[in-house]
């Protein structure tokens, strides 16, 4: 079995020694004096197993196990100390450290330790690959309530065809998960799933972005480039807002679907993709068909089979759950644990009306973790929903609510106005604006 060990150890002599019996044995050592040298050999490189003293220059290892473990969960920690002690060994497992062992008395255990670690780090990545795989597909879909599982359903049976699907809903109810689950339940989940905001870009840009082009066809083409189409062949392409496409770009994307050929822009070449399309707009297509805003035949081609997503505030029974997932996939993020979340903290979440729906929610939940106190969210977590009261009438202010806010969120970022900016929900150029505003610097 071979494996990729970490030594960390002040003692020159004994680092090395145990890199060369380490290396012997065909494991791959790397070694490391200081802790710090050794969290950034970590960031570097793909550990398995990680042996430690527990008294190094700059750090104490039982509390080093903490951190490793926080960022590196699948690596297995041995700790090495020249004097044993129960109270270290105690916390060291408590920490998260696999064993705990003394050096000289021990030395015969090392390799066998070693290779029981190993098969513990196995397991490990077994179980995240697990938990990945059950994050993929339809089990991505969070939510019990009547109207999402009849989404679900609908979705789970057009996966099995090749047929186009048209996502309609508010924004953020979850359309590109959706697609994404189509995709992985589908015969063509192997190729590429490729997606693009049909809002996001002017029309020239949208239209390289989508057919390609060659070199030279515009202004700053300077090499050629394959388009979205092209890359979705054998795969599926999801056009998000597609309400918001161009008039002149509808009537080509109209031809792809009709005939599976394209046209990069500078080429004169036919090209064809073979790929499944799932479009999604918050737009309702008939009235902007109408106003003259969208191709009617191009409609008619999409809405082969509509699937209808429902707005979270028609889908509370759902919001306590999504929220626990948010918690938890938020809090390893951010290298928390043991959050402790308080009743009154899905309370307060409930009595919102969610217009930004789940992607609000998500937004919500990662805030909150930012600003809670002593690890636990309740409802002074969520500043914008607080109903605290206090004897300081300027602390009831919306000012005062929101500069402390701001404070927070850019402590958090370590001064990234443009993260901030991302956490808030706001353009960078409010945020600069607020900042003059409230005398932050």
């Amino acid at each position: 079995m071979s494996g990729n060990i970490l030594i960390i150890d002040d003692e020159l002599k004994l680092l090395k020694l145990l890199g060369m019996i380490l290396s012997q044995e065909d494991f791959n050592v790397k070694e490391a004096s200081t802790a710090r040298s050794a969290m950034t050999m970590l960031e570097q490189y793909e550990f398995d197993v990680v042996l430690s003293d527990v008294r190094l220059p700059d750090a104490f290892g039982v509390e080093l196990v903490k951190s490793i473990k926080t960022k590196y969960p699948h690596q297995e920690v041995i700790l090495m100390t020249a004097f044993g002690n129960i109270t270290d060994a105690v916390q060291a497992m408590k920490n998260g450290a696999y064993d705990y062992l003394v050096k000289g008395d021990d030395n015969d255990k090392i390799i066998p330790l070693v290779y029981k670690a190993l098969d513990k780090v196995k397991d490990n990545k077994s179980k995240i690959v697990q938990k990945k795989d059950s994050q993929k597909g339809f089990n991505q879909i969070i939510g019990h309530s009547p109207a999402i599982l009849e989404a679900k359903k609908l979705a789970e049976r057009v996966a099995l065809t090749d047929a186009t699907v048209l996502l309609t809903g508010e924004t953020g109810t979850g359309k590109e998960v959706f697609a994404n689950a189509i995709h992985d339940g589908s015969e063509r989940k192997k190729n590429n799933f490729v997606a693009i905001n049909c809002s996001a870009f002017s029309k020239e840009i949208l239209e390289s972005e989508l057919f390609g082009h060659k070199q030279g066809s515009f202004t700053g083409a300077v090499k050629d480039k394959k388009g979205l189409v092209e890359e979705a062949n054998g795969g599926t392409l999801f056009l998000d807002e597609i309400g918001e496409m161009p008039m002149e770009l509808q009537a080509k994307l109209l031809r792809v679907l009709e005939t599976h050929e394209f046209i990069k822009m500078g080429e004169t070449k036919v090209s064809k993709s073979d790929f499944r399309l799932i479009a999604a707009t918050n737009r309702n297509l008939e009235e902007e068909i109408k106003q003259g805003n969208f191709r009617e035949d191009l409609y008619f081609r999409l809405n082969v089979f509509e699937i209808s997503l429902p707005p979270l505030r028609e889908r509370k029974e759902d919001l306590k759950i999504l929220a626990k997932n948010f918690i938890d996939m938020f809090s390893h993020k951010l290298h928390l644990s043991a959050v402790q979340v308080s009743p009154e903290y899905y309370k307060t979440l409930e009595k919102n009306d969610w217009k930004g729906n789940i992607r609000e929610l998500r937004n919500t939940v990662e805030r909150s973790l930012i600003l809670m106190n002593e690890n636990i969210l309740n409802a002074e977590s969520l500043p914008h929903y607080s109903e605290k009261v206090t004897g300081d009438k300027d602390s009831l202010s919306i000012r005062s609510l929101e500069k402390e806010h701001i404070q927070k969120v850019l402590h958090y970022t370590k001064g990234n106005k443009a993260e901030a900016a991302r956490l808030l929900e706001i353009g960078i150029a409010t945020l600069y604006r607020k900042l003059e505003e409230y005398g932050l610097r």
